[in-house]
């Protein structure tokens, strides 16, 4: 890896650890979040099932999968806008 200046250094952290703390509150919204409502919730339904139980039994494990996704796409694209990709690193 190669090394960057500070400010460069700076910005990467800041941009990373802003994006941690979105998906976490996603993560915890999606299952602490929705118990919280579980009343207000369960007025509408998702296949059939009242949405907080659709949540705990298997909206979380999916918002959990694509939040995994997500991170992934975004934090390759945040590589390359900061320098860091491992594509170029290979190349050479």
């Amino acid at each position: 890896m190669r090394k960057i200046d500070k400010k460069q250094a700076d910005a990467y952290f800041r941009t990373r650890t802003t994006l941690v703390t979105i998906y976490l509150l996603i993560g915890f919204s999606a299952s602490f979040g929705v118990v919280m409502f579980a009343e207000e919730l369960s007025g509408f339904s998702v296949n059939g099932m009242p949405f907080h139980y659709f949540m705990g039994a298997q909206g979380a494990v999916l918002t959990f999968i694509i939040l995994l996704f997500v991170n992934a796409i975004v934090n390759d694209r945040i590589d390359k806008k900061f320098g860091l990709d491992q594509d170029l690193e290979n190349k050479k």
